[in-house]
């Protein structure tokens, strides 16, 4: 049994699991409640993280041994399913990358229910400067069913979502047969036009991968991609909200105009976690990790590199900045993006839902994960916590 205050009511509770799922939430009265009590809460869900603690899952070769560390780091910061990111690269390099993540899923079990699916971020998006990011123009390429089919046999159908620019010819059909193969169509690093936009809601795409970032610098006022993904109702926008990729304002508008329909992603890179100073990296050379969170060229301090932040502190500074309360920010990172992909915890902290939650210390504007719970196994667990035991 685990005790706790649930994140949104302020109520006292105590949490039963049996078989990996919550069977059982009662209310606590002041003579249950021995000690202070976390907040407990539904666990984090990632639909975007390239990499973690040094290890890149774009740099293969990288072991199977890296990719349980990066799982169960992420633990410790409340995430209980992501979807390790393969961006645009060589044909091989990518399915040596989907190999290794295979193999890791397929020699634990837990790392397997965490990894709740590969997200493709290219090589089917923009050649242009600007949408393109920082992936390598060399390969990227129109859409290819049978390269795309050849990926998803290697990763035996664990490509869950896949970011493309509808803007190639043949993106329509494409787009469609992915999404009938049951794969989640993201626009991103788009330059797409607006009735391409249109046409491939219309053919199945549901998300815009991290909307307002991996953009030309210079927009028409109207119309535009972003103004279109916005306007879209059957887009869920996700966003990166690390106080550096996007202006507060945005955040606002994009979370007013989505509503329940606005995720935040991390898009880490394999720098978070790491300490901060100046790395050498295979894609941006010298680069600056400052003690804020932010990444950015060494040479170019208006530049970024690369998002660096965990979910966790995303929620933090939607609330800060007024956008979010607490309790909608925590659903922006947990149980939206797990509905929209039909995870088993979509349910949150509800009976006969997957028993994925975490325990919560607050400390000032920040909140320290010191539990982690994830298909009703203890995952992670702060030492403090260990001595001062809040569930029984």
């Amino acid at each position: 049994m685990f005790k706790g205050i649930h994140y949104q009511t302020g109520e006292a509770i105590a949490i039963s699991i049996e078989e990996k799922t919550i069977s059982l939430i009662e209310k606590l009265t002041e003579g249950d409640i021995s000690s202070r009590l976390p907040i407990v809460a539904p666990g984090l869900v990632d639909l975007q993280l390239n990499g973690y603690r040094g290890v890149d899952f774009n740099s293969p070769p990288f072991s199977k041994q890296d990719v349980y560390n990066v799982t169960s780091a992420l633990w410790k910061e409340g995430v209980v399913s992501y979807y390790p990111t393969i961006i645009t690269n060589e044909e091989s390099k990518i399915e040596e990358a989907i190999g290794t993540i295979l193999e890791a899923c397929d020699s634990d079990e837990l790392v397997n229910k965490s990894i709740a699916g590969i997200h493709l971020e290219g090589p089917f998006i923009s050649p242009e400067d600007g949408p393109r990011g920082a992936h390598n123009k060399k390969y990227v390429q129109k859409p290819d069913w049978s390269l795309f089919q050849k990926w998803q046999n290697a990763a035996k159908g664990k490509i869950k979502i896949l970011t493309i620019s509808p803007e190639w010819p043949g993106s329509t059909d494409f787009i469609k047969k992915c999404a009938d193969s049951g794969v989640t169509v993201a626009i991103g690093h788009t330059a797409a036009t607006p009735e391409q936009i249109e046409a491939a809601v219309s053919a199945g795409a549901r998300m815009s991968t991290h909307l307002g970032n991996g953009a030309h610098l210079m927009l028409p006022r109207h119309p535009n991609y972003i103004w279109e993904q916005l306007a879209q109702d059957n887009l869920w926008a996700s966003c990166i909200a690390d106080g550096f990729h996007l202006p507060a304002s945005v955040l606002k508008v994009i979370f007013k105009v989505k509503k329940e329909k606005a995720i935040l992603v991390s898009d880490a890179v394999y720098l978070s976690g790491l300490p901060h100073g100046t790395y050498n990296t295979h894609i941006g050379g010298a680069v600056v990790l400052t003690s804020e969170g932010k990444l950015h060229l060494a040479d170019y301090p208006n530049l970024l590199a690369g998002s660096v932040q965990m979910l966790k502190s995303g929620i933090e500074y939607l609330v800060q900045q007024g956008i979010c309360s607490f309790p909608d920010a925590w659903n922006a990172a947990s149980i939206l993006p797990a509905s929209f992909m039909d995870l088993p915890s979509h349910n949150g902290l509800s009976v006969n839902s997957k028993a994925d939650f975490v325990l919560l210390e607050r400390q000032a504007n920040h909140w320290k994960v010191i539990q982690t719970v994830k298909h009703g196994t203890i995952v992670y667990q702060d030492e403090s916590f260990i001595k001062n035991r809040h569930h029984i």
